[in-house]
């Protein structure tokens, strides 16, 4: 099987967000507090606990602006947290939900079209092997099956 590495928003990105800067709208971040599970830091790849405060913010997980580059709300602890380290494992993020949308990209950065998929938490990984496996996709997004946001990268 493809090794697998599970990737999280880069600490600069939210560095950005906890210094005070602008989300990809242009806009700062909007503050509330986390109610219980559904609000998933895209740093630590955790869920935010109830009463911690987080900032929603639009995200662009892409390095430029493009007809593909999908730009969607996400969650940051308000207070910094660690980057989630353990790349190689899925992370808790994936426990939240029975299934997420897998869905392959190229190096351009570009949808892989019939690559998007909604797949079971339990074959996420052997799903995004079969995505890497493909010679034209360079990376895969998990993204929420319900709402589309976006979760984590997947590399392989």
């Amino acid at each position: 099987m493809t090794a697998l590495y599970f990737t999280a928003m880069p600490t600069a990105d939210a560095e950005t967000i906890w210094n005070g800067g602008n989300d990809a709208y242009g806009h700062l971040p909007e503050t509330m507090v986390s109610d219980g599970p559904g609000h998933p830091c895209r740093h630590c790849l955790k869920n935010i606990d109830s009463g911690d405060a987080l900032y929603v913010f639009a995200y662009r997980p892409f390095p430029e602006l493009q007809p593909y580059a999908e730009t969607g709300p996400v969650f940051l602890h308000q207070k910094r947290c660690e980057r989630y380290a353990a790349e190689e494992v899925p992370p808790p993020v994936l426990t939240t939900s029975p299934n997420f949308i897998l869905r392959g990209y190229g190096a351009n950065d570009r949808i892989v079209y019939g690559t998007g998929a909604v797949t079971e938490v339990a074959d996420i990984p052997a799903y995004a092997a079969e995505l890497l496996r493909k010679p034209e996709v360079a990376y895969v997004h998990v993204r929420s099956a319900r709402n589309n946001c976006y979760q984590c990268r997947i590399d392989g």
